[in-house]
């Protein structure tokens, strides 16, 4: 299974796809046990993903002509 991490208030948490859920048959209260792999952001498509913004020095569009 793969998931990533999200913003759950001051925190940081995964949720676990429902069809695993049932797959593993787990219920609220169960004790499981994880291990991580970070994995690479960037894929075979949206590459760009995670990347910071581009930062323009001057718009080609702003120059008088």
């Amino acid at each position: 299974m793969e998931t990533e991490i999200k913003k759950w208030g001051n925190s940081k948490g995964i949720i676990i796809p429902n069809e695993f859920v049932d797959k593993m048959d787990l219920d609220i209260g169960d004790k499981v046990e994880i291990q991580i792999i970070k994995k690479d952001k960037s894929d075979a498509f949206g590459i760009f993903k995670g990347a910071k913004p581009f930062k323009r020095e001057k718009d080609y569009l702003d120059r008088d002509i």
